[in-house]
């Protein structure tokens, strides 16, 4: 099918989820799961298969094993599309509108050396504060989770880039309230528009900092 936007009973439902998140009410409207929330998301999956890399979907059921929050489903619907060098786009709808972000969410110690070692040096900040300011203009703003509270080893604290050496992601995150066009036809050029910009801040990383050579994380 074609991706014509998403369905607003998809809002809605996640509305109603906050209040009766157990599994008597999720199997008397997973039907209504599957045809106004899950399916115009294959929908645009599919409107975007190849164009940004191997997409990744994600079960509704969420792992209470060791959280606090028992709630056994997921108050929001979402997928991640990884490039080659494992940057990510990723898209999340919840009632409260949109959740669009990518990069690298947890890069590996090698990364981190990297990215540190660019913001460190004058001659190659300039292309890194440029990028940040284009993403910026979108509306992204880099991720500050897990974000150091001291300078790194060897830093100064007083470093004129102490935000950015305090980094422990490399992602960036916008958030979009619901709007009119998330339930319009222009809803696909809209969220085209978002990843590209998502994408601006991949070929960043990916061209600059690259691929972990760590051991895969389980």
């Amino acid at each position: 099918m074609t991706f014509e936007g998403f369905n607003p009973d998809a809002i809605q439902f996640f509305r109603e989820l906050g209040e009766n998140n157990n599994r008597d009410w999720w199997l008397a409207n997973k039907a209504r799961y599957e045809a106004n929330v899950r399916q115009p998301i294959l929908d645009l999956i599919d409107a975007l298969s190849g164009d940004y890399g191997t997409v990744k979907t994600f079960r509704p059921n969420r792992d209470t094993r060791f959280s606090a929050n028992k709630d056994p489903y997921k108050d929001q619907i979402s997928f991640v599309a990884y490039g080659p060098s494992g940057n990510a786009c990723y898209l999340q709808l919840s009632a409260d509108g949109l959740f669009v972000a990518g990069g690298y969410w947890q890069p590996g110690k090698d990364q981190l050396e990297r990215f540190r070692a660019l913001v460190d040096d004058n001659k190659l900040i300039g292309d890194l504060e440029a990028t940040i300011d284009e993403i910026a203009s979108a509306g992204f703003e880099l991720s500050r989770e897990g974000a150091l509270k001291t300078a790194p080893r060897g830093f100064d604290p007083e470093h004129p880039r102490i935000d950015l050496l305090r980094l422990k992601s490399l992602a960036i995150s916008k958030s979009i309230p619901v709007e009119e066009w998330f339930f319009a036809k222009d809803a696909l050029e809209r969220i085209r528009h978002e990843w590209d910009t998502v994408m601006t801040w991949n070929d960043w990383v990916s061209s600059n900092i690259g691929a972990t050579t760590e051991p895969a994380r389980f």
